[in-house]
This record gives structure tokens, C-alpha cells and sequence, in this order.
């Protein structure tokens, strides 16, 4: 009697869905995807690969990894949006808010929760220590992210080039990010149009093929997926007003000089302009936030990753880091923990719900197009110059890092900022040393070196070096 109730309620769920797989089942395994997110964006989107794709064969390697492309193509953290995209294949809107939805909680949670110990105990000797020993460690950790990345996707001479040119355009001229990024896409695309064999895709994982092809997704593309004028214009509406609307209503209400109005309006141009993964958009982040705004200073910008390093979910949830802390420094009429609080929220909600928007609004339109040459390429070249922006970001930390003075160069269209050699923190380079050797040559787990890092910044703060 069991058993034939048990066949037909999976009888009962595959006419619903298409493919057999319960929303109570993908709930679960979302967030098991959730909790095991750590090690930024490679370490997530491995993750997820070996879960859905070997463990549960929910989707194929094809289909996972185009839909991979076209997250890379987009402005956001790519792999909370591939989250977001296949919940979206699996199980319509509801499913793609389910898996983007919970990608990203508990790092909201662990992020807030570490803003206020920061705030609150941010200047007492334990916690700088703490601190200071984790900045070393994330500063090894950005240099391996540059290491990581050049390897995979300069496999020639026109992508060391694009990199080269990305990394002096950014850092010795300032050139925006997002000009960067546009230009390369479109050199990318006109020359994988073109037949060019170096801007062929990216492969990912090694270019293994999972053994796993006839997937519980099938390769057919599902009701739900077909594209259309009017869906594309529902989604539209539905997603635009719940970004546009509290933007709008800060402006109205507050005026553009409020804290939480230049919030709302900052991170809403990050979602649009944030190509290339977190770390390349935390050298445009960390510009604007420190330089421009003075939110935070460079040390603060460093303990932010250093957080987001060590909790589940986007390397980009430091984003709620930041508009905590321009709403604790000015609260207004508020308590500063409450207008923190509700800068921290509105950072995340105008960074994610765009990433909604992208995700229900395009793929309809990018399933459909399977095997096109001209995103691939783009791809390609964008990943390219991202190595350039990668490297820009890590000289830009370690800079803050092992100095403690800094000189501005600017003259003959130059603009950086040279390091006072003098101020060399022999300690923090000590520190940073030993994490990169743990990473590259011991090939200690993440986790395990920012926990080490921790441990010697405290320790060295109770003998009087740091």
C-alpha cells in the first residue's frame, strides 16, 4: 500500500514538474548548496556542480555550464545567479527564488551578525588582532584568485594582452571598471564572430565531461522556458518596481545627500556595471566606497572581505559590510546599530534583486540560443581582462596591507599610489608570507589558513609585534 502511494505521488510530481523532482527535495538540497557555500566563487560553483550535476544528475555538464556563461556575462556574483538560474530550469520563478533566495541568507545573517561585533568591539585590542591576522590571510587569498583565474583563461597571446591592457588602464590611469569590461565583451564577441580560434569558450572543470548525460532535466526545453514579448514585459515590471520604487522613494523622502539615498544609488549602479566576479568588483567598490564616499578606510574595506572570506555565501555579500558601516558613521536621527541594521539590508537588496531580474528576464532568451560563438567569445575576452582587474585589486591590498603610508602619484595622465617603503609592517609581511606559502605550496584548505592567520594575528598582538 506504501509503496504504491510512494510511486504514485512521484507519478503525481513528474506530471507537475517535468522531471521528478519534488520542491520540498530541491528546498533541501538549496540549502545544503547554502551552507557548504564558502571559498568565493569557484569553490561555490564547484559545489553546486558536484551536487546537482554528479550527485542528484538534476541537469547536465552542457546545460550547467552554459548556463555558467551567461552568468559570467552578467553584472553580479555569477554563482548565486546559476544558483538562481537553474532553480529557475527546475522549478519556474518560485524554484529560481527559492535557490537564489537561500544562496544567499545565511550569508546575509553571518555578515550582519559580524558588522555588529565589528562596530561595537571593532577598536578593542582582541578584535584588531583578530583582524590584523585576517587581512594577511585574504591578501594570499586574492593573489591565488589572480594565480587561479590567469591560468585557466590566458591560454594565449591576444588574452595576456587583454589582461596587460586591463591592468594599466585601471591601475596607472584610473580607466572605469566598466569601460574595461564593455570593451573587452565587445573585442570578444567581434572576434569570435570573426572565426578567431582565440577567443574559442572557456571550458570549465578541466573540460571533463560528466559521465551523466541523460539527466532528470532532459536537454529539451521545458514549458515554462519559451520566451515571449508579454513574459518578458511582466518580468520586467515586477522586478524593476521592487528595485526602482524604494530607490525612488529614499530620493523623494530624503534627498540625494542622505546616507541611505547614496546608498541605494551606489549599489544600484554596482548591479549594473559589477561585470567579472567579486573580486574584480571589489576593486571598484573599494575605490568609490574609501575615495570617494569615505565610508570606511582601507583597513575596514580589508576586514569586510575578511568576513565574507570566512562565511557562507557571495564573496559580494561584504557589499552589506560597506552600507553598514556608511549608515553607523551617520545615523542621522536613528540609533547607529539601527541605521547600520537598515544600510546593511538596503545594500543587499539592491545588489540581489537585480540579479532576479537578469536571471527571469534573459534565460528564457540565452536557453534558446545554445552554442552561439558570439557569447562564448565575449566571455572569453571579459575573463581575460578580469585577470588584469584581479591583480589591480590585489596590489590595491596589499599596498594597505604591509604599508602604513601610501604616496599618490599623479602627473602625465598617471594616477596611483606608490608605497612609503619605510612603513613596512614587518609583521603583516611575515603573516602574509606564511599564508601564501599554506596556499601554494601546502595547498591548505582555505578555512584552515584564514583560522591560522587569526590565531598568529592574536598571538602576535599578545607578545607586542602587531
Amino acid at each position: 500500500m506504501d509503496a504504491a502511494m510512494n510511486k504514485a505521488a512521484e507519478a503525481d510530481v513528474v506530471r507537475e514538474t517535468g522531471h521528478g523532482i519534488s520542491f520540498g527535495e530541491a528546498f533541501r538540497v538549496w540549502l545544503r548548496v547554502a551552507i557548504l557555500s564558502f571559498g568565493g566563487p569557484a569553490g561555490q560553483i564547484a559545489v553546486m556542480h558536484r551536487i546537482l550535476v554528479e550527485e542528484k544528475n538534476w541537469i547536465s555538464e552542457g546545460r550547467f555550464l552554459h548556463a555558467l556563461n551567461y552568468c559570467m556575462l552578467l553584472p553580479g556574483p555569477e554563482a548565486q545567479q546559476l544558483a538562481t538560474y537553474i532553480g529557475w530550469l527546475l522549478h519556474r520563478t518560485a524554484g529560481g527564488i527559492m535557490a537564489g533566495g537561500l544562496f544567499i541568507l545565511p550569508g546575509i545573517i553571518a555578515i550582519m551578525g559580524l558588522s555588529y561585533i565589528y562596530a561595537a568591539y571593532g577598536n578593542v585590542g582582541f578584535i584588531e588582532a583578530l583582524f590584523f591576522g585576517l587581512k594577511a590571510a585574504v591578501l594570499a587569498i586574492v593573489v591565488h584568485a589572480v594565480v587561479r583565474v590567469g591560468k585557466r583563461s590566458l591560454r594565449n597571446r591576444v588574452m595576456i594582452a587583454l589582461a596587460a591592457i586591463a591592468f594599466v588602464a585601471i591601475f596607472f590611469f584610473n580607466v572605469p571598471f566598466p569601460v574595461i569590461i564593455i570593451a573587452a565583451g565587445v573585442i570578444g564577441y567581434f572576434g569570435a564572430r570573426s572565426g578567431r580560434p582565440e577567443f574559442a569558450a572557456i571550458e570549465h572543470g578541466g573540460g571533463k565531461q560528466s559521465a551523466a548525460v541523460d539527466s532528470l532535466l532532459g536537454e529539451e526545453l521545458p514549458d515554462h522556458v519559451r520566451p515571449s514579448v508579454a513574459r518578458a514585459l511582466r518580468v520586467s515590471s515586477i522586478w524593476l518596481l521592487l528595485w526602482v520604487v524604494p530607490v525612488a522613494a529614499l530620493l523623494i523622502g530624503l534627498g540625494q545627500a542622505n546616507v541611505f539615498s547614496q546608498i541605494a544609488l551606489f549599489f544600484s549602479k554596482m548591479a549594473m556595471v559589477t561585470f567579472g566576479g567579486a573580486y574584480a568588483v571589489l576593486a571598484y567598490v573599494a575605490q568609490q566606497a574609501v575615495e570617494h564616499y569615505h565610508w570606511l578606510q582601507p583597513r575596514e574595506m580589508l576586514d569586510g572581505l575578511g568576513m565574507a572570506e570566512t562565511t557562507p555565501g557571495p564573496l559580494i555579500m561584504v557589499l552589506q559590510f560597506v552600507g553598514f558601516m556608511a549608515a553607523y558613521r551617520d545615523p542621522g536621527t536613528l540609533s547607529p546599530m539601527l541605521a547600520a541594521t537598515l544600510g546593511g539590508l538596503l545594500a543587499t537588496w539592491v545588489t540581489f534583486i537585480p540579479c532576479f531580474l537578469w536571471i527571469f528576464l534573459g534565460a528564457p532568451y540565452i536557453e534558446t540560443l545554445r552554442g552561439n560563438k558570439g557569447p562564448a567569445g565575449a566571455l572569453s575576452a571579459i575573463t581575460a581582462a578580469v585577470v588584469g582587474v584581479i591583480l589591480n585589486l590585489s596590489i590595491w591590498f596589499g599596498l594597505h596591507t604591509l604599508f602604513r603610508q601610501t604616496t599618490p602619484v599623479r602627473s602625465l595622465g598617471l594616477s596611483f599610489d606608490m608605497p612609503v617603503w619605510g612603513s613596512l609592517d614587518v609583521a603583516a609581511f611575515v603573516l602574509a608570507a606564511a599564508a601564501a606559502t599554506a596556499i601554494f605550496r601546502l595547498n591548505v584548505g582555505m578555512l584552515w589558513v584564514l583560522a591560522g592567520s587569526c590565531a598568529a594575528g592574536v598571538a602576535l598582538r599578545l607578545v607586542g609585534v602587531a
